[in-house]
């Protein structure tokens, strides 16, 4: 039997929602080992002008506790 812990983080990219993803699980792959999951809790954005300035995410990442 295993036992996973959720933990939510914030996560922003210039490029896209993927980009921002991919960042986020990477920086927070650096502190905590055996990540297992993540979703999208919540999308954002930041516009300047009328143009889209950065892609903002909110992520719930599992990760088993051994």
């Amino acid at each position: 039997m295993s036992v996973l812990k959720v933990i939510e983080i914030m996560c922003s990219s210039k490029k896209s929602w993927e980009d921002a993803a991919e960042t986020g699980i990477a920086r927070a792959s650096k502190t905590v080992k055996n990540l297992k999951s993540a979703w999208i809790q919540d999308q954002s954005l930041v516009i300047d002008k009328g143009k889209i300035k950065e892609y903002r995410l909110t992520l719930k990442l599992s990760f088993e506790i051994i």
